[in-house]
């Protein structure tokens, strides 16, 4: 099945942005470039490229493009305990679509109403809207948890309890600047370090 290049949560508002875009220039001519760089914008924010993740058994890949935030030992609030969690900030220049770091099954799900902060910020972590997975692989329990952003307002999730996912397989999305934290067992090894630029379904973020 070929990949669509367009995330699906994306096409209505295209459609509607390039139909705005289309009729102002009809209507206005030159008036309509600032219909135009919305469109644009969109187009770029919801590109979806398929990726291609390491065949590498040991590895844990990025749930997400962006930065790296936060690389530290912390206590996992998901499954109460230590955990080394990694945090992926994406800006709205980032692509949003989330996918599973590892292969597992998905064994909960929690949705947590909050905030809407800079999910750049730490308290982002425990303070916004966010959405929790808990993956059991054969290595261990991760928990990959989608948390949205200043001006996110909306974390949309296609998996269950009970789902088997395989690493790099699209989970989830979030519309415009967010944020991923990923919790492992702290006998995990990380890969990245702070400031790094990640990209998701193929970086390699720790080694069991």
């Amino acid at each position: 099945m070929t990949h669509p290049l367009i995330a699906r949560e994306g096409w209505l508002v295209l459609l509607a942005a390039f139909a705005a875009a289309l009729i102002t220039t009809w209507l206005i001519g030159w008036w309509s470039v600032p219909f135009w760089i919305w469109a644009v914008f969109a187009l770029q924010f919801f590109r979806d490229p398929a990726r291609v993740p390491p065949m590498d058994a040991d590895a844990v890949i990025s749930p997400a493009d962006g930065r790296i935030v936060a690389v530290e030992k912390v206590s996992d609030p998901y499954l109460e305990r230590e955990a080394l969690k990694i945090s992926v900030f994406m800006n709205v220049f980032n692509v949003h679509s989330n996918k599973s770091p590892v292969d597992g099954e998905v064994k909960g799900v929690w949705y947590t109403p909050g905030s809407f902060v800079n999910a750049d910020l730490d308290k982002a972590s425990t303070e916004n809207e966010r959405n929790a997975l808990w993956i059991q692989s054969v290595r261990g329990d991760v928990t990959s948890v989608q948390i949205a952003g200043l001006i996110a307002r909306r974390i949309l999730c296609y998996v269950r309890t009970g789902d088997k996912l395989v690493r790099g397989q699209r989970y989830g999305f979030i519309r415009f600047g967010s944020r991923v934290d990923v919790y492992l067992p702290t006998t995990a090894r990380a890969e990245v370090s702070i400031g790094q630029k990640v990209t998701g379904g193929r970086t390699i973020l720790a080694r069991w």
